[in-house]
């Protein structure tokens, strides 16, 4: 197509996610970044506070329970009934679906972790003081090193893969000017999706 000023253009058709898609990413970041950074305030800023490390700990088991929750509930839609964008092509776009799976897989097992984490130190969860989930294991203090060790490790992958993922992000939007950035936010929708 040209322009009035003879110019060739490209005409780039917009895809975007539907609302729950969405919803569900932006959900996850939330949950990530207050997961994550409830765990370095109370391991390296209060770790001896015997007033807000279990406050902050308590916190993070509750809002664990509803992340396992989400990741499940996201990983269903997405199998089931998400909106999938055309895929990319190139390099860019087997980066783009690699970077997908490698984080899904990581929550998905960071949830878990959490989980095998507290039984393996032999210790019930408890949801916001509203109900408890026993601990479905003895205490194994070896295991429970193990998988903290796991948890820590993977809470970092998380994080880094995340920023990696923000940055490719902010690439597409302010150097490749594509419009992949715009597609994420819940406004740009069109209605009906």
């Amino acid at each position: 197509m040209r322009s009035e000023s003879g110019v060739e253009t490209r005409t780039i058709e917009v895809e975007y996610y539907d609302r729950p898609t969405l919803w569900f990413h932006w959900l996850t970041v939330v949950f990530v970044v207050l997961l994550f950074g409830s765990s370095l305030v109370w391991n390296y800023i209060t770790p001896h506070d015997r007033t807000w490390r279990p406050l902050l700990e308590g916190t993070h088991v509750s809002l664990g329970i509803l992340f396992a929750v989400l990741i499940l509930v996201r990983i269903v839609w997405r199998l089931t009934g998400g909106r999938q964008l055309t895929p990319e092509v190139g390099l860019s776009g087997t980066l783009s679906q690699l970077m997908y799976i490698v984080l899904y897989v990581l929550l998905a097992a960071e949830s878990v972790l959490g989980f095998v984490l507290r039984w393996a130190q032999g210790e019930e969860f408890t949801f916001f003081e509203l109900f408890m989930i026993p601990a479905l294991m003895a205490q194994n203090r070896d295991l429970a090193h193990t998988f903290e060790e796991l948890h820590n490790y993977l809470g970092w992958a998380i994080v880094i893969l995340a920023a990696g993922h923000a940055i490719a992000a902010l690439v597409h939007h302010y150097v490749l000017r594509d419009k992949v950035f715009g597609r994420m936010w819940i406004q740009q929708t069109t209605k009906g999706r």
